[in-house]
């Protein structure tokens, strides 16, 4: 079946004009010699590599010259979005890699210090080390996570990097050469033999990184047995990319764009769903010509763009930015599908908004669009235990109580149940709440704790 329908040609797949734009990469080494960055003080980009010492950087001239607004630097959400800032690290810290910089430390001494700095921004949070990576034949499973019961994420190996880097990512550890914090599946094989030998999976993820980074070609040898009737239990084949946000040309004038739409077209008449789950943070990144080409070809191949993002401090923590982010969304006929909360790793001092300060954004955000923007869900936290939502604010009982639900879960059977917290106008992550009502922790907690000794 996989070998059929590979020879299946798109039919719905619409033409795009003009000439493919040159790709071009920017890393630390070029901020001396990005033109746009000419105007800024020799402080303000050694400033810049400081912080790109310890937290990735990398940008396109796509996102340089289209999407940042360079006459508002540094209050531009773009620029926040994708360049070094100095409070992303903290004054101590920040203070001794600036030096360091400035007085042309060599390398490997620059390298010393941003491991110690990395080793304490909590590299690999929710447990994705310790509770998200299943087993075969007794052993870890590289590059594959499975966290909740119908979900696996595939890290393919050649798609651990991304157009540009998001300034904010909880994936940061892919993408600053230490071997071991990072996630890579080189062959499948392995996770084929899992996947269908669990036939509570109903679809797979491929994340990174960023998997459209990678030539079709590629990509195919990864999709397409999935598409094999010994994978008939497998609904969905999704797509984690930042790719129509930071480089739309990969769906339109790339060599191989059109293969690109081919490969989902192909998935797509096998009976199988395809999603792309296009990671926007700020409605500038969907107004230009290429990024609505992009997702007009997308859907004319047959894909869902579903899209989703974190509420970041910097770039679009109000209410008016999420109702035109998600208008803007249907407007293309785009599906808005999550607000996250911003996770505590990396630069989360820089990023993070108060819980309460989320609701009221999501919910004064919501107000504003009509019943088609109201898909998105939010603001969610992608926890240890599971996504929990932020459900609202309530006083019962005489106490002031965040209203908490679980929208997915390590454990199914937590999946829809509400519970309780006790408000807190300053917390900003789940670990930061306490259970209401004066019970000593919350309802999931002790089997959390099972989980946690059963994979130690």
């Amino acid at each position: 079946m996989h070998r059929d329908v590979n020879v299946k040609r798109a039919s719905r797949i619409s033409l795009v004009p003009g000439q493919p734009r040159t790709y071009r990469v920017y890393h630390r080494k070029h901020i001396d010699s990005i033109p746009q960055l000419g105007a800024l003080s020799r402080f303000e980009r050694n400033a810049m590599k400081a912080v790109a010492a310890v937290l990735p950087f990398r940008v396109n001239n796509y996102v340089v010259e289209d999407l940042i607004d360079w006459d508002n630097i540094p209050s531009d959400p773009i620029f926040q979005l994708t360049f070094p800032q100095p409070g992303m690290l903290e004054g101590a810290e920040f203070r001794r890699m600036f030096e360091l910089v400035r007085r042309d430390a060599p390398p490997q001494t620059i390298q010393a210090a941003a491991r110690e700095i990395q080793g304490r921004m909590n590299p690999h949070p929710s447990g994705q080390v310790d509770l998200n990576v299943p087993q075969i034949d007794g052993r870890p499973l590289s590059g594959v996570q499975h966290k909740y019961r119908e979900t696996v994420l595939l890290f393919p190996g050649a798609g651990q990097t991304c157009h540009a880097y998001c300034t904010y990512c909880f994936r940061w550890a892919q993408f600053v050469g230490i071997d071991k914090l990072q996630y890579a599946n080189r062959d499948s094989a392995d996770l084929q033999r899992y996947v269908a030998s669990h036939p509570e999976i109903t679809s797979i993820l491929f994340t990174g990184g960023d998997p459209l980074i990678m030539r079709t070609s590629v990509l195919r040898r990864y999709v397409e047995p999935f598409l094999h009737p010994d994978f008939d239990h497998i609904e969905s084949i999704r797509f984690g990319t930042k790719a129509p946000a930071y480089w739309p040309y990969r769906f339109t004038t790339d060599a191989d764009a059109d293969d690109l739409l081919r490969l989902f077209e192909t998935v797509r008449k096998s009976g199988k769903h395809v999603a792309l789950m296009a990671h926007y943070s700020h409605p500038r990144e969907l107004e230009t010509g290429a990024a609505e080409n992009a997702v007009r070809r997308i859907r004319d191949a047959g894909a869902v763009v579903r899209c989703q993002g974190p509420l970041i401090r910097h770039v679009n923590d109000s209410a008016d930015c999420w109702a035109q982010l998600w208008r803007c969304q249907v407007r293309l006929g785009a599906v808005p599908y999550y607000m996250f909360v911003e996770r505590d790793t990396g630069a989360r001092n820089y990023f993070e908004v108060p819980l309460t300060r989320c609701l009221k954004i999501f919910n004064e955000a919501v107000a504003q669009v009509s019943g088609l923007g109201r898909t998105a869900r939010g603001p969610s936290m992608s926890a240890m235990p599971g996504k929990v939502l932020i459900d609202g604010r309530a006083r019962i009982h005489g106490e002031e109580v965040f209203v908490l639900k679980f929208l997915q879960a390590r454990d199914p059977q937590w999946v829809g149940r509400v519970f309780f917290a006790r408000y807190d106008a300053r917390a900003t992550w789940l670990d930061d709440l306490q259970p209401a009502f004066g019970e000593k922790e919350f309802f999931f907690e002790p089997a959390l704790r099972r989980m946690q000794q059963t994979s130690a």
